[in-house]
C-alpha cells in the first residue's frame, strides 16, 4: 500500500485529484447516467443530472445510493493507492470526516441523545482554547466533544484534543487518535496548533477527573499548574469554558482494584455495578442524557506577551475558567429532569 502525502502543518492543502485519469474515469463511469440513444438530428440534447437536494438525500432515492456508491468507492481507491493526506501530526481528516465521526455520531445522537448549548461561543474561525471537565472512567465524553462542535457549529470545525501519554502508549489506540486529530498535552504542540488558527480542546483534570469515585460527581478536581492559561496567553487566542453534564454516570465507579491498576500499568482500575462482574457486557456504558454547553468566551488578547510569565494572573484566570464551569454544572444539574431522560 502507497504511503499517505504528509502536510506540513498551516500550509494551504491542495484538492487533489489522485488516482489518474483511468481512476477517474472509472469513478465518473459508476457516478454518471447513461446518455440514451439520439433518435435523429433533432433530438433535444440531455440535460446533465442535477445535484439531488437535502430531502432527497433523507428519502433515499436511487440517484442518492449511486452517489454514496461512488463515494465509496473513490474513498477507497484513495486509501488503497495512498492518495490522502495527513498533517505532522498524523491528523487524518478524511477518515475522521468519513469514518470516525460516522461511527461516533450513533452514540451521540442515539444513545447518549446530547443536547447542544451555546455553540455560539465559539468562533467562527481562528484559534480558540475549549476547556471541558472530565469524568466518566473512559473518556467518551472528550469523543462527544468533538462531535459536538463538528456537528453543532455552523462551520463544522473540527476539535484537535490534548490526550494523555498513556494515549499513545496503547497499540491501535495510539494510531486511531493520531486520525482523529488527538496530540500529545504538551504547550508546544498546543501553541501552534492554536497559532496556525485551529479550534483545540483540553480537559485539565485529567486522570483525577475521568477516575474519580462516583460519590464526587460533578465536583471538579484541581486544573493542574494552569499550563493551558499560559499556552492561550502566548498565542493570544480566546479560552471557551464547556461543562458537560451525563458523562458522570455511564460507568459509575463504586471501587478501585490499585493493587491491579499498579500491575497493569494504568492510573485506576475501575469497579462499577457491572464491571468486570459481567464480563464484556459490564463494558456497555449506561444510557444517560447528556448535555454538552459552551460558555462565553474569556479574551486573552489584551495581555502583554510577558503575562504569560505572571504566575498570580495564571492562578486568577485558571480559577475563573474552573469557577465559570462549576457553575454552569449545578445549574444544568438543577435543570434536568432525571439521568436518563
Amino acid at each position: 500500500m502507497a504511503d499517505a502525502k504528509v502536510i506540513p502543518f498551516g500550509e494551504d492543502r491542495p484538492r487533489r485529484r489522485g488516482g489518474g485519469a483511468r481512476g477517474a474515469r472509472a469513478v465518473d463511469a459508476v457516478a454518471a447516467p447513461a446518455r440514451p440513444p439520439e433518435s435523429g438530428p433533432r433530438a433535444a440534447p440531455v440535460e446533465p443530472l442535477a445535484p439531488v437536494e437535502a430531502s432527497a438525500v433523507r428519502a433515499g432515492g436511487a440517484g442518492e445510493w449511486d452517489r454514496r456508491i461512488a463515494g465509496g468507492l473513490a474513498f477507497l481507491r484513495r486509501r488503497i493507492t495512498g492518495e490522502y493526506e495527513v498533517d505532522e501530526f498524523g491528523y487524518d481528516k478524511e477518515l475522521t470526516d468519513q469514518v470516525l465521526m460516522s461511527l461516533m455520531r450513533p452514540l451521540f445522537d442515539k444513545y447518549f441523545r446530547v443536547e447542544v448549548k451555546g455553540v455560539e461561543n465559539i468562533p467562527k474561525e481562528g484559534g480558540a482554547l475549549i476547556v471541558a471537565n472530565h469524568s466518566g472512567t473512559l473518556p467518551l465524553d472528550g469523543l462527544m466533544l468533538q462531535v459536538a462542535v463538528h456537528d453543532h457549529h455552523p462551520a463544522e470545525r473540527h476539535l484537535r484534543l490534548l490526550a494523555a501519554d498513556l494515549v499513545f502508549m496503547l497499540p491501535g489506540v495510539n494510531e486511531l487518535a493520531r486520525k482523529a486529530g488527538h496530540t500529545l498535552a504538551c504547550a508546544e504542540d498546543a501553541q501552534r496548533l492554536l497559532e496556525a488558527g485551529e479550534l483545540v480542546g483540553v480537559m485539565p483534570e485529567g486522570f483525577k477527573g475521568i477516575g474519580k469515585p462516583f460519590g464526587e460527581r460533578y465536583k471538579l478536581q484541581r486544573f493542574g499548574r494552569g499550563g493551558f492559561v499560559s499556552t492561550a496567553l502566548r498565542a493570544g487566542t480566546p479560552i471557551v469554558p464547556c461543562s458537560i453534564v451525563g458523562a458522570e454516570e455511564i460507568y459509575p465507579m463504586i471501587g478501585n482494584a490499585k493493587t491491579l491498576a499498579r500491575l497493569l500499568g494504568l492510573p485506576y482500575f475501575p469497579l462499577t455495578p457491572t464491571f468486570p462482574w459481567l464480563g464484556p457486557l459490564g463494558a456497555v456504558p449506561l444510557p444517560t442524557k447528556w448535555t454538552i454547553q459552551f460558555g462565553e468566551p474569556i479574551p486573552t488578547d489584551g495581555y502583554a506577551p510577558e503575562a504569560a510569565e505572571d504566575p498570580m494572573l495564571m492562578f486568577n484566570l485558571t480559577d475563573e475558567v474552573r469557577e465559570r464551569i462549576q457553575h454552569t454544572l449545578y445549574k444544568l444539574l438543577v435543570q434536568r429532569r432525571s439521568v436518563f431522560f
